[in-house]
């Protein structure tokens, strides 16, 4: 919880800097480079793979941290960053400049939206938005948003209307510390008090997170 607290402190420190710089990828040039994405995440950035992520309508600085590390995970042989078989390799031979001009292309189209199982939305509201004290464990919403929205400055990502699938995967390596590049640890933190129902649960709520 500790870090927790500290990592929205750093979040209200990074909404109210007034010398914040403007995000300085581009667009068209993102947009030339992506073809290589588009049989993975789709030519719109909405994967037509549901282990794949939509990068539609993320935030450009999410997505080019995620390509930061991902490379950096190459690079340090999985000591640092985030590692993954086949998105390392493709962040691999990427400059910093091919990463902000695809992470704002990326952005600047529209994800599209899902769906949320009614059995699952009233218990996945209540775990998306009050947590469970109990266990420990935060409001989703604290970070991500009531809509699931995220915050760009602070790099939370958009989380609703992501494929389910995804979100489930990415829950369990936060869970198991396959992936570790979260602020301070807080995903990981989170993750380990999360049983499998509850991953399951909170993932297809989101799908339709509105």
């Amino acid at each position: 919880m500790k870090k927790i607290a500290l990592s929205l402190t750093i979040l209200l420190g990074a909404l109210s800097a007034s010398n914040a710089t403007a995000f300085d990828g581009d667009v068209n040039a993102g947009k030339e480079k992506s073809a290589t994405c588009a049989a993975c995440h789709g030519p719109d950035g909405n994967a037509p793979v549901n282990i794949y992520p939509k990068l539609a309508g993320q935030h450009p600085d999410y997505i080019l941290k995620q390509l930061q590390d991902l490379k950096l995970g190459m690079t340090s042989g999985g000591k640092e960053g985030r590692m993954d078989p086949v998105m390392s390799a493709m962040a691999m031979p990427l400059s910093e400049q091919d990463m902000k001009d695809l992470s704002a292309y990326f952005s600047s189209l529209n994800m599209s939206e899902g769906s949320t199982p009614k059995d699952i939305v009233e218990v996945g509201q209540m775990l998306y938005k009050a947590g469970d004290a109990e266990r420990g464990i935060p409001a989703c919403a604290a970070c991500h948003g009531p809509r699931g929205n995220g915050t760009s400055l602070a790099k939370f990502p958009k989380i609703s209307f992501q494929h389910p699938e995804y979100i489930k995967a990415q829950l369990e390596k936060f869970r198991d510390g396959t992936r570790n590049n979260d602020l301070n640890g807080m995903m990981q933190d989170i993750a380990k008090k999360l049983t499998d129902k509850d991953i399951e649960v909170l993932s297809q709520y989101l799908g339709g997170l509105h």
